[in-house]
């Protein structure tokens, strides 16, 4: 049995977890000493059996209490104050806690007294947020492990020290503090446990501050490291952030992958990192357009303890269900007061305040944003990021508000901003506004690259909604109708004949007539066309019925020029700075039908009216060739009279 436990041991020693707990496993229970019992514990926990990882660690804690070994059980009190947390026992985590801090109560200072101190300023930092009782205590833990030579807490101690500095608004002290930290845990310093939380709390404090790229890094680095490692369960946490980066650049289908296989990882160890797991997929759905399976994540995370805000909020503003989500969004900003929390908060505040009229809160939500990030600036600018995100609010705001020219510029420096940090989705949302501010300006070639380029970006990464919405903005969303062309036969003759003023007053009496009758046929008149009319109409026979009344209207007056009617139903899109003219293939062959029409004459083609119920005669079907068409078009003249 001697050289099973041996085997267990050497495995422990070169963290080879499965290795360790499956030696572990085959021992005689009555031999393992408490120090067995914590490694097999580490080895359980590792591998993905927190339950069993936590009944070891109370029968090693049992184990030490018996021998008197009061650093021992300390210890081992203290991982399970940590086990306990994570899994949201928090009653019972704080007892573990005092039982700690009772047993090492008078004691020469040892590496526990460091663990404790350390316990203590994550707690008033994380927990509490309370930043001037965290640093004394995050001092004291560094000291006590530097004398003692445990660098995994004195570690983990500068981690705490450079999240708080952060936290304060000290962000470039605090972000080089936390590269000195998890420079560490690159060299392999650390034991697993210690660089498991340097990269989460290193990344994690990046991502609060916008510094993207910065996370980006480090996300690699610790990627590497957790696909090094021969353990199962704390990696689920870096799983968790790289599946985020993955989000940011793009790759949805990777992210939600990860995210999913993180979360089922991570379900026993930690409920918030798991929370956060799901929320990170309810943000992918969402943008995907995905909202039932994006609300049963946003659920899930809220179950766990995370907040399911802001991405239900807007997802609801999607839905749209504008009053739930200011109501939601609102409330959840009432609950925090740290301030990178609210910055998280108030970009998605404004878009929603302004999609229910509510200029002034989204004003005050952008005047709140800019006066955040203003004060956590790294060195003497902000995080490429949180300039992106104050740049885009206030382009927001100033299209709301008709300032085209402040929301041209603003846009334009999100876009760019958002395409030097490589995160296409929002550098595509950008683009799409910018495209709305170049319209209004007047630049119609500009915005139609601006929108064509958001397009093709939504399209690529599978945001339906918004490829839609750009594509509404290009008139590029197909629509059936049926398309109406009147045209005064021999106009240039009549004009002649008539003089230039005679000709105006005859044209005046027609242009009133023809398009009363479009309108009450229930027609929308989309422009003239020299000495004709353009018109759209939802279904054939409303178009038919329209043209029959002009031609009718037409006869009965004294004098009247004649007029020659084409009709073509089909699919076309809005065009125009205004999306108030279409344009399409059918438009076209619309179009040239009324050309070939004679004097008098209304001719639609055979597939409009088929299936149109009418009283009036039709003759037969004639194949019309059509410039611009290499196949004729089989048409009918409709008798009128």
């Amino acid at each position: 049995m001697t050289s099973v436990l041996d085997d267990a041991r050497k495995a422990t020693g070169r963290h080879s977890w499965r290795e360790a707990y499956e030696a572990y496993s085959g021992a005689d229970e009555s031999d393992l000493t408490p120090d067995d019992l914590e490694q097999f514990a580490d080895a359980a926990w590792w591998t993905g059996r927190i339950g069993e990882a936590i009944g070891l660690r109370e029968r090693s804690y049992a184990g030490f209490s018996a021998a008197g070994d009061k650093l021992g059980a300390a210890r081992l009190a203290l991982a399970l104050s940590w086990d306990h947390v994570n899994r949201g026992a928090f009653a019972v985590s704080g007892g573990w806690f005092a039982n700690a801090e009772r047993l090492l109560e008078g004691e020469p200072e040892s590496r526990e007294h460091g663990i404790l101190a350390l316990s203590r300023g994550i707690t008033a930092l994380f927990a509490e947020g309370n930043i001037d009782d965290a640093l004394p205590e995050l001092e004291r833990a560094h000291d006590i492990a530097a004398r003692s030579g445990d660098r995994d807490t004195q570690v983990l101690a500068l981690v705490g020290k450079g999240r708080a500095f952060v936290q304060r608004g000290d962000v470039e002290q605090g972000l080089a503090i936390l590269d000195e930290a998890s420079t560490s845990a690159v060299s392999g310093e650390l034991r697993p446990y210690a660089t498991g939380l340097v990269y989460c709390a290193t990344i994690s404090s990046c991502r609060r501050v916008g510094d993207y790229r910065r996370a980006a890094e480090w996300t690699e680095a610790a990627s590497r490291w957790c696909e090094q490692a021969d353990m199962n369960g704390f990696p689920g946490a870096c799983r968790i952030h790289r599946a985020e980066v993955m989000r940011l650049r793009g790759d949805w289908p990777q992210a939600e992958k990860t995210a999913l296989a993180a979360c089922e990882e991570v379900h026993d160890f930690d409920r918030l990192v798991t929370a956060g797991g799901y929320y990170e997929i309810g943000e992918i759905r969402r943008r995907r357009g995905d909202f039932a399976a994006a609300e049963e994540a946003f659920r899930t995370a809220n179950e766990l303890g995370r907040s399911p805000q802001p991405g239900l909020a807007l997802l609801q503003l999607a839905q749209g269900k504008v009053e739930s989500a200011v109501a939601g969004i609102t409330r959840r900003l009432a609950e925090i007061g740290e301030p990178l929390e609210r910055v998280r908060m108030l970009p998605e505040l404004t878009e929603i305040a302004l999609a229910a009229g509510d200029l002034d809160t989204a004003r005050s939500a952008a005047a709140e944003l800019q006066e955040i990030v203003d004060s956590y600036k790294i060195g003497d600018r902000r995080a490429p990021a949180f300039d992106a995100t104050v740049n885009l609010t206030l382009g927001q705001i100033e299209l709301a508000g008709k300032d085209w020219d402040g929301a041209g510029r603003d846009l334009r420096r999100a876009r760019d901003e958002w395409q030097e940090i490589g995160a296409p989705y929002e550098t595509a949302q950008a683009r799409m506004l910018l495209g709305l501010a170049f319209r209004q300006q007047g630049d119609e070639h500009a915005a139609t690259l601006e929108l064509q380029a958001a397009q093709t970006t939504f399209e690529r990464l599978g945001a339906k909604l918004d490829e839609e919405r750009a594509k509404e903005l290009l008139g590029r969303v197909d629509t059936r109708r049926t398309f109406l062309f009147t045209d005064i036969v021999d106009s240039t003759r009549l004009v002649e004949t008539l003089g230039d003023e005679r000709y105006s007053k005859l044209l005046s009496q027609h242009d009133d007539l023809v398009r009363a009758r479009i309108v009450e046929s229930g027609g929308e008149v989309i422009k003239q066309t020299g000495d004709g009319f353009f018109a759209s109409f939802d279904d054939p026979g409303a178009a038919i019925d329209a043209a029959v009344a002009i031609q009718r209207a037409l006869q009965s007056e004294v004098f009247a020029p004649e007029v020659r009617i084409g009709a073509h139903a089909g699919t076309a899109f809005k065009t125009g700075a205004s999306f108030s003219d279409y344009g399409g293939q059918s438009v076209h062959v619309a179009a040239r039908i009324g050309a070939a029409a004679g004097g008098g004459e209304v001719l639609v083609s055979r597939e409009t009216i088929d299936g149109v119920e009418t009283s009036l005669g039709l003759s037969k079907p004639r194949a019309a060739s059509l410039k611009g068409f290499e196949q004729p078009v089989e048409v009918v003249s409709v008798d009128w009279r």
